[in-house]
C-alpha cells in the first residue's frame, strides 16, 4: 500500500525528513540525510539521502503490485498463500516509513501547500479517474464522491488526514499506546464508508508508531546478523500463511471492516487486531533486514512509488474488465510465478522517468497561482 516510499505530502523548502512513500508519497528531489527536500538560500550543506528507504520503498511497492495481480488468482493455493502474507504487512510497512519520515510536520505555509498539492490534488484526480474508468466499461454509476475513497485512493485520504494529526501526537505522552486504543475501538461499531475511516484510524498505530522512530532503531535492522534471522522469519511467515489461508477471512487484512461483519465480539475482534499488528511489526522488521543498504539500480525508483501504487491499479483492472485474469495457464503454480514477474516489471515501469513525465502534472501538479503569498515581515 507505499508511498510512498509514498508513497506519500511532503515539505518543499523546510529541513524536515521527506522520503516517505504509498505507496507512498509523490517522488522526492535531490535531498539529504533522510530525503530531505532541496536546499533554500542560507541553508547549511547536508548529507546525502540515505538510500535505506529508497531502495526499501521500491521493493514495497512491488510487493503491492504483484498482490493486487495475486488477488486475481486465489484459487491457486501458492497465490493465495503469498497473497495473505503479504497483505499481513505492506500497506503498515508504507504507513510506518510514512509515519517516519513526518515526525517534524507542522503547519508552516510550506508544508501545508505541500499536502494540498502533493496529496490532495492527487486524492481528487484519481478520485476522479478511477471512478470514470469503472464508469466507463460500465462497472458503477458515475458518482464521484470526495467523503468515500474509491479502490487504492483510501491512503491519500488516510495520509491527508494523519498528516494533519501529527502536532497532537508529538505533544501527547504514550502516543503509540492511545493510537492502539483508538484502533481498537473503531472497529466495535460500523463507521460507514465516510473517508474511510475504519483503516485511517485503524492503520493510525503503524503511523504513530513511525513518528516515534528514531534512526537508531533501523540501524540495528542494517546489521549483518539481522539478514539471516529476517529471512528466517518471512519463510516462516510464508509457512503460517499457508496453513491459515483455508481458516482465515481474509478481510481482516484489508482493515476496514468492523467485528460485526466477522461474526465475532469485540473482545475476540479486538484480540485478533493486536495480533495482526504484532504480526505486522515483526513482519516488517524481518523485510527491512533484507533490504540494501547502499545505492542500486533501482534506488531512485524508490523515490516515485506513488506513481506505481496509484497507476498501477488502471492495468490490473482493465485485465479484469477484458477477462484476461480467466486465462487457465494463469491459474497454475506456473502461472502464478509468471504473473508475480509481471508484475515486478509492471512495478518498475511506472516508477521510471518516462511515466514520471507524463503523469507529474497529476502527481506533482505546479500550483504557485491557487495560493496566497505569504505576509511579509
Amino acid at each position: 500500500m507505499t508511498y510512498t516510499g509514498t508513497p506519500p505530502a511532503h515539505p518543499s523548502t523546510e529541513r524536515v525528513p521527506r522520503q516517505a512513500g504509498p505507496p507512498g508519497e509523490a517522488p522526492a528531489p535531490p535531498p539529504s540525510t533522510e530525503g530531505n527536500v532541496p536546499l533554500t538560500p542560507g541553508d547549511r550543506p547536508r548529507k546525502q539521502r540515505d538510500p535505506f528507504f529508497d531502495n526499501a520503498k521500491f521493493m514495497a511497492i512491488l510487493l503491492v503490485v504483484m498482490g493486487h495481480c495475486l488477488a486475481q488468482l486465489g484459487n491457486v493455493p501458492l497465490a493465495k498463500t503469498l497473497y495473505l502474507a503479504i497483505y499481513m504487512f505492506h500497506m503498515p510497512l508504507f504507513i510506518v516509513i510514512t509515519g517516519y519520515f513526518s515526525r517534524n510536520w507542522t503547519f508552516s505555509a510550506n508544508r501545508t501547500r505541500k499536502l494540498i498539492t502533493a496529496v490532495g490534488v492527487p486524492y481528487v484526480v484519481f478520485q476522479t479517474g478511477y471512478t470514470v474508468f469503472d464508469w466507463a466499461v460500465g462497472r458503477n454509476k458515475l458518482e464521484i464522491s470526495l467523503l468515500d475513497p474509491y479502490f487504492l485512493t483510501w491512503f491519500l485520504c488516510a495520509l491527508f488526514l494523519w498528516r494533519l494529526s501529527t502536532p497532537v501526537w508529538q505533544l501527547i505522552r504514550w502516543p503509540v499506546a492511545v493510537a492502539v486504543g483508538f484502533s481498537l475501538l473503531s472497529y466495535m461499531t460500523d463507521l460507514g464508508s465516510t473517508l474511510d475511516l475504519h483503516r485511517v484510524i485503524g492503520l493510525l498505530p503503524f503511523y504513530v508508531l513511525g513518528l516515534t522512530l528514531k534512526p537508531a532503531h533501523f540501524e540495528l535492522l542494517k546489521k549483518p546478523v539481522a539478514r539471516p534471522i529476517g529471512a528466517a522469519v518471512l519463510i516462516a511467515a510464508v509457512g503460517a500463511a499457508w496453513v491459515a489461508k483455508d481458516h482465515m477471512d481474509l478481510d481482516w487484512v484489508y482493515w476496514k471492516n468492523p467485528h460485526s461483519d466477522f461474526g465475532v465480539d469485540n473482545i475476540t475482534g479486538s484480540g485478533m487486531r493486536l495480533i495482526m499488528m504484532v504480526c505486522a511489526l515483526v513482519l516488517i522488521a524481518a523485510f527491512l533486514t533484507l533490504v540494501p543498504r547502499r545505492r542500486t539500480w533501482f534506488t531512485g525508483l524508490g523515490a516515485t512509488t506513488l506513481y506505481a501504487y496509484l497507476l498501477h491499479g488502471f492495468i490490473t483492472r482493465l485485465f479484469g474488465y477484458t477477462g484476461w485474469w480467466d486465462a487457465s495457464w494463469m491459474h497454475t503454480v506456473p502461472g502464478v510465478l509468471a504473473v508475480m514477474a509481471g508484475a515486478c516489471a509492471v512495478g518498475t515501469f511506472l516508477c521510471s522517468k518516462p511515466v514520471v513525465l507524463c503523469f507529474r502534472w497529476a502527481m506533482e501538479p505546479k500550483l504557485d497561482w491557487a495560493f496566497r503569498k505569504p505576509p511579509v515581515g
